[in-house]
């Protein structure tokens, strides 16, 4: 069983090991900077911080028969302030016309903007390589136990969500994009660039060309990179779009993906999040459909939160487990019958 929990201190080692990852940019290498955002994080799940939207929620998938950390998630309560704005590129045209040659075109268009009140995040997905594709499909669990939590802790978040989702890097790593337009007005790496980035973002403002950039003058690579996804990263695009998020024609500045917009009213799994009691066994629920989604405690301890991955049958009242692992859920959760529960189908 893949236990959905906050992260803790004792998940440092399996961050910084994620870290190594290739293609992974949302966390630094460096172990004293991991540790303050595990620190960022508990205070977050606390409610410890001094302005609720300065939060950062961590989530981890432990395997509770290795007690293994394989994948985690995040959710940032807002991503842009004055101090460290949401920086993006609006896509765009412009139509040009001579009447003189009878003869026109189409330009495609990139201008930097910028929100400095912007919407809460979620982000920061790695998964194990050992464990893509696997039966337990853990890449979902722990996808989705950020909308659950976001269900039950509506307060914490803005009403806007964003999706920052990863590009297509050439063999060597790199983003077409960044090389065409980053690394020119920068001369920075993008590895390098990206890190800097978390740190302080004010040489986006002062190096990056402030008026239109005709795509018509990037190469080829550089154009079709953008608002496109990489390989890796095309199934949590299927299923975004399928939950209820869009593309806005808004892009990162440093690789071109794409950022994926939604009302959190909106999101499919979070409409959709019933609070019930739970049964022991299924009873005379037996006769409804069964369905897979994540269940946790109603009311969660101040600090943590607990969900698993579960196939249920429920009336509008009631809850009971399927398949034989009501004990080993009612133990990892904490559960008694009658207990109230939240659940959340996948879709």
């Amino acid at each position: 069983m893949i236990l959905l929990r906050e992260i803790q201190e004792r998940d440092v080692d399996a961050l910084e090991g994620f870290a190594q990852i290739p293609g992974f940019i949302n966390l630094t290498k460096d172990k004293a900077a991991i540790r303050e955002k595990i620190r960022r994080s508990r205070s977050s799940f606390k409610e410890q911080l001094d302005d609720k939207l300065d939060g950062k929620y961590i989530f981890v998938a432990e395997d509770l028969s290795s007690h293994k950390v394989i994948g985690t998630s995040l959710i940032a309560a807002r991503h842009g302030t004055e101090g460290s704005p949401h920086f993006y590129f609006q896509v765009g045209s412009e139509e040009r016309f001579s009447d003189t040659i009878q003869t026109g075109f189409i330009h495609g268009t990139l201008r930097l903007k910028a929100d400095t009140d912007g919407p809460s995040e979620i982000g920061g997905l790695v998964l194990d390589p050992d464990q893509r594709n696997s039966d337990a499909r853990v890449g979902r669990q722990i996808s989705f136990v950020r909308f659950l939590f976001l269900a039950l802790n509506r307060n914490l978040f803005k009403r806007k969500i964003l999706a920052e989702l990863m590009p297509p890097l050439n063999e060597e790593g790199r983003s077409p994009l960044w090389e065409a337009i980053g690394r020119r007005f920068t001369n920075m790496d993008y590895w390098e660039a990206d890190q800097l980035c978390q740190k302080d973002k004010t040489f986006i403002f002062s190096l990056f060309p402030s008026g239109k950039i005709y795509t018509t003058f990037l190469s080829a690579d550089a154009r079709n990179a953008i608002g496109k996804v990489g390989r890796d990263t095309e199934p949590v695009l299927h299923m975004l779009k399928k939950i209820g998020f869009s593309y806005k024609n808004q892009i990162d500045p440093f690789d071109g993906g794409p950022h994926l917009w939604a009302n959190v009213e909106n999101i499919r799994p979070v409409k959709r999040v019933a609070q019930l009691l739970f049964a022991d066994s299924v009873g005379s629920l037996s006769k409804q459909r069964v369905e897979s989604g994540l269940l946790c405690k109603a009311k969660q301890i101040s600090g943590e939160f607990r969900a698993v991955a579960v196939d249920v049958q429920r009336n509008s009242k009631r809850l009971a487990i399927v398949g034989g692992e009501s004990t080993k859920v009612m133990q990892t959760l904490g559960l008694t019958k009658g207990a109230a529960v939240a659940f959340m189908p996948y879709y």
